[in-house]
């Protein structure tokens, strides 16, 4: 084969092979990420992921990412950082006892369940009440419907809960995720603030550790009053 022709068909060839390379990287970019990492139960003990948060008061806009690990009826973990992937706090329910700790000070502030998530949210839920704002299974369980009795709840044709509202605390769904009764993204409104929470991965009914691991770092934690705490976060 002349010189000249050899080399014009290996141009062809690597340009072929580049633009197929090119085609297969298009394509796996537009296929949209799986958020659901496992089938959703009939009924969820354990719930974890990731999400984005933005909530906006009167002084204030904040964009957050956290990750979350909710086990009924009594234990949680929420990792909050900022979009640089800095932690900021993290939200800790182990029993009777809710903590809210700033690992970079090693400190912690100790409140009620419903407290410390008001920190996180800008108003009260339990432990019973975010899971079931998470997975759209109200209630979360037969022995948690003393729990979450206040709320009222509106469905679509499909059963799927769109909307709910306990005094002055409003949700809304704007998004499901395909085929599921769980939002993809919702929205909330509250006199003190608003804001908008999106779930990028969930998982549910994983094997889980001893709850114990929670809280066994605090005894290395100093205890701080909420107002010192807000002298941090300053």
């Amino acid at each position: 084969m002349d010189l000249t022709l050899e080399r014009e068909v290996k141009k062809i060839k690597i340009n072929k092979a580049a633009g197929i390379c090119l085609v297969l990287l298009v394509a796996a970019a537009c296929i949209p990420p799986r958020i659901l990492l496992s089938p959703v139960p009939s009924r969820i003990e354990k719930i974890e992921g990731y999400a984005r948060l933005k909530i906006t008061d009167e002084l204030d806009s904040q964009h957050l990412k956290f990750s979350f690990l909710l086990i009924l009826p009594s234990v949680g973990k929420i990792d909050v950082s900022d979009f640089m992937g800095r932690t900021l706090y993290q939200i800790i329910i182990s029993g009777e006892n809710a903590y809210l700790t700033i690992p970079s000070k090693k400190v912690f502030w100790q409140g009620k369940e419903e407290e410390v998530i008001n920190k996180f949210l800008g108003f009260n839920l339990n432990l019973s009440e975010l899971v079931s704002l998470f997975s759209g299974h109200w209630p979360a369980s037969p022995a948690e419907k003393n729990k979450i009795s206040s709320w009222e709840l509106k469905k679509d044709k499909s059963g799927r809960i769109i909307f709910g509202q306990r005094g002055d605390l409003l949700f809304e769904v704007e998004e499901f995720i395909k085929n599921t009764r769980i939002a993809r993204s919702l929205i909330f409104q509250h006199p003190l603030n608003q804001g908008r929470l999106k779930f990028l991965r969930m998982d549910f009914n994983q094997p889980a550790s001893d709850p114990s691991f929670l809280t066994a770092f605090l005894e290395n934690y100093e205890k701080k009053t909420w107002e010192e705490i807000q002298v941090l976060f300053k």
